[in-house]
């Protein structure tokens, strides 16, 4: 599975906001963003930056993509899949990238950030429905409960993320005592703190 190994803090310059990829350091004081708020290259702080409508559905296209981890083509697959589904085509992708195993252990506070959510999941640390998923990619649907296995119950990285774990959606419930979540509902769109305009997105896959 491809994934992005370069400097994520200068994915948040080039979209001009913070996109939370390094968990605690987006809120600290060595926030790139706070530090250099303009994209990576320019050595002023004036944005040169088109404003031209195919411009503004790009980079939302790349928010989105980056905000959840997400290649390109696999980001046009979920497209396809959102497109072909009932109901509103940008709260249906916005709802199938919620739903992946990585954003949810995100969301309940198991991690610090998606990125750290991912190589815990591919380490086999969590179980969906008594079995264990190692795939980030994995689909949940409502009713599944998400619970760190037995083994791995000791990770600190786990437990510092959820001592500092705010705002859990109300589409989840988490018991931290068990160290497990549970998918209430599939998220809808006033449900999903997310700052993002998916309406551009379908419109730049419709031109």
């Amino acid at each position: 599975m491809a994934v992005y190994h370069g400097p994520r803090c200068k994915l948040c310059r080039r979209e001009g906001v913070k996109l939370v990829l390094r968990g605690e350091r987006c809120n600290s004081e060595k926030c790139a963003m706070d530090r250099r708020p303009f994209p990576p290259g320019l050595r002023t702080t004036k944005r040169r930056r088109s404003s031209t409508e195919y411009n503004a559905q790009l980079r939302e296209k790349q928010k989105i993509r980056r905000i959840y981890g997400v290649m390109e083509r696999q980001f046009a697959r979920y497209f396809s899949s959102a497109s072909k589904a009932e109901g509103v085509t940008g709260e249906r992708l916005l709802q199938i990238l919620e739903l992946r195993l990585d954003n949810i252990i995100y969301r309940l506070g198991f991690a610090p950030s998606r990125s750290c959510a991912r190589l815990l999941v591919r380490h086999g640390h969590f179980l969906v429905a008594g079995k264990k998923v190692s795939l980030p990619t994995f689909q949940a649907k409502a009713g599944d409960v998400i619970a760190v296995r037995e083994k791995s119950r000791n990770i600190q990285t786990i437990h510092s993320a959820l001592k500092n774990a705010k705002d859990i959606p109300d589409w989840l419930s988490v018991d931290k005592v068990k160290l497990e979540g549970t998918v209430i509902r599939v998220p809808e769109r006033s449900s999903m703190a997310v700052n993002v305009q998916e309406q551009l997105v379908v419109e730049l896959y419709s031109r």
